[in-house]
């Protein structure tokens, strides 16, 4: 695999979706939680969506359980909270494993491609995330505590590039 176009995920209503969609766009791949304390982190990563939606970006969601049991709802339950709590129009995803031997594809492809904190691969947290390029390429990874706004001013330069 050579890009995030090569993977396809199943949406959080049960369509499976490939990536590839999304080619020549500038994305943020999020692995989410709604009863984690950075869950708030979902309206900045809505208004980020929103903001630069028109010009080639686009946020993935990707709830997760592994951390905490944060996310323990079925697919329907996760949708509604998004929708009803903080307005999620961005394309969300079924519920994955994001680290060990279930991990879905794109996190192993993402980890490998950006490792975290001491070169570590696994993912630290729920809000992990991932900047990708138009060409599909991996640019940066952020920490869990790391805002959706603090990331503006790289999906402007990735927006630009």
């Amino acid at each position: 695999m050579t890009s995030v176009y090569d993977f396809s995920a199943k949406t959080i209503d049960g369509k499976t979706r490939t990536l590839s969609e999304f080619k020549g766009r500038v994305l943020l791949v999020v692995n989410t939680a709604s009863q984690c304390g950075f869950t708030p982190q979902y309206k900045g990563l809505e208004a980020l969506h929103k903001k630069y939606s028109g010009r080639g970006f686009a946020v993935l969601g990707f709830p997760s359980n592994q951390f905490g049991q944060q996310e323990p709802g079925a697919d329907t339950e996760i949708a509604e909270f998004c929708e009803m709590n903080f307005g999620v129009t961005f394309p969300m995803f079924s519920k994955v494993d994001v680290n060990g031997t279930n991990a879905h594809p794109l996190y192993k492809y993402l980890t490998s491609e950006k490792k975290g904190l001491l070169g570590s691969e696994g993912i630290k947290w729920n809000f992990t995330k991932f900047l990708v390029g138009k060409d599909g390429a991996v640019i940066d990874r952020y920490a869990p505590t790391t805002k959706p706004e603090d990331i503006e001013k790289d999906v402007e330069r990735a927006l630009a590039a």
